[in-house]
């Protein structure tokens, strides 16, 4: 009896291990999200993660190549993405004072309060000149799907796909704390939604993201693979 149960635990724990290694592969394989047009919008409200067009939030921080400054705008811009019209929100990051890399990014807001992700043009420049465009994707396009990059009601333990282009792009969340704390240049936030952001194509890498109420993202730290940091140190209002 006590070898029967024995062998039916190690059986469990080989299930449960197989479970874990593939259960993300299964998932993202799987991923096929409904998108109805008629249920996105432009206004882009939730209070985690809001961008109000002429909005531009700039964040400083340290990477493994430099001092960088990232300014993320919301333009009044948009393009229509699977049917959906999606705000553009262009992202520069500029390292050791030169242009390093420059993301054009499209986002929509469901009617049930979550903000997705529909893509990204991005390019990277070293000495003035395009060196790679590796990461860029637009849903529909090449079985490329969106994401979601903020909930309407996050929760402890939520995981989802934040963007879905295979083998190109497949990053993910998982939501770890609703009453996190950051410390930032622009000021002091609590009850944070903090996030595990990493990457199937990059397992390498993992950061710490935080997200205060009625602001957006505040900060994030890389946790393996690196000790990148980005604080927020100013925001300024439509013009």
């Amino acid at each position: 009896m006590r070898q029967t149960r024995m062998t039916t635990l190690v059986a469990c724990t080989m299930v449960l291990l197989a479970l874990c290694m593939f259960g993300n592969r299964a998932r993202a394989d799987q991923y096929n999200p409904v998108i109805d047009p008629a249920n996105f919008s432009t206004k882009i409200d939730n209070p985690f993660l809001p961008m109000r067009p002429g909005t531009t939030y700039t964040y400083k921080g340290m990477t493994a190549e430099g001092n960088e400054t990232n300014t993320v705008e919301v333009t009044r811009s948009t393009r229509l993405i699977m049917g959906v019209t999606c705000v553009e929100v262009v992202d520069t990051a500029i390292v050791n004072g030169a242009l390093a890399e420059l993301t054009h990014d499209f986002f929509a807001q469901d009617k049930q309060g979550k903000v997705w992700y529909f893509g990204e043009d991005s390019k990277e420049y070293a000495n003035g000149v395009v060196v790679s465009t590796e990461g860029s994707w637009i849903a529909g396009e090449n079985g490329a799907l969106p994401g979601i990059v903020m909930e309407a009601n996050p929760q402890v333990g939520d995981q989802y796909l934040q963007e879905f282009s295979k083998g190109v792009a497949e990053d993910m969340a998982e939501v770890l704390s609703l009453t996190g704390t950051a410390d930032v240049p622009y000021g002091s936030f609590t009850d944070c939604v903090v996030t595990k952001d990493s990457s199937r194509l990059d397992k390498k890498s993992v950061e710490n993201k935080w997200y205060a109420r009625g602001v957006g993202f505040v900060k994030s730290i890389a946790v393996v693979g690196s000790t990148d940091i980005s604080e927020l140190v100013k925001v300024t209002g439509p013009k």
